[in-house]
């Protein structure tokens, strides 16, 4: 809309004109603006406290995930080492007669990664949800065995 040509020309509706005209245009976009799944994959893990906890044998990531069922849950591993917790908790439905006065609890995607230090086994990895609380415990790999040093025989020349 140019308000230009409906006769309305001050400086604020000026300035109106550029902020829409710089809304709608997409091929400005700046290179380093986020996108819309990064800012909404920051959202869901900035939403989404956890607990590490590092054991002699084990790492253990607790999450607090009150009301999901195990279907709703995924624990997952990418890139060999980053280990992804994601899930969705849905709006309940509503029952005939009820609405909804206040609504505080938060619905939508949760996530969270973390990547896996080189000793995490991630060949043996248990994930456990009980009370609201998921558990997923990833075992450490064995120290390595120290290396021994290697006696050669020492063979002499004749000659």
């Amino acid at each position: 809309m140019n308000f230009r040509l409906m006769g309305i020309d001050t400086p604020l509706f000026h300035t109106l004109q550029h902020l829409m005209d710089a809304a709608g245009d997409d091929s400005d976009k700046s290179v380093n603006a986020p996108s819309r799944n990064y800012v909404r994959d920051a959202k869901a893990m900035a939403a989404t406290p956890a607990d590490v906890k590092e054991y002699p044998n084990s790492y253990v990531f607790v999450v607090d995930i009150p009301g999901l069922k195990s279907g709703d849950i995924k624990v997952q591993m990418e890139d060999d080492n980053v280990l992804l917790i994601s899930g969705e908790r849905k709006r309940e439905e509503e029952k005939e007669g009820a609405k909804y006065i206040r609504m505080e609890r938060r619905i939508g995607k949760f996530m969270r990664k973390f990547t896996l230090p080189e000793n995490a086994n991630i060949d043996a990895i248990s994930a456990v949800c009980q009370d609201g609380v998921l558990t997923v415990t990833v075992q450490k790999l064995p120290p390595p065995e120290p290396k021994k040093p290697k006696t050669i025989e020492v063979k002499i020349a004749r000659g």
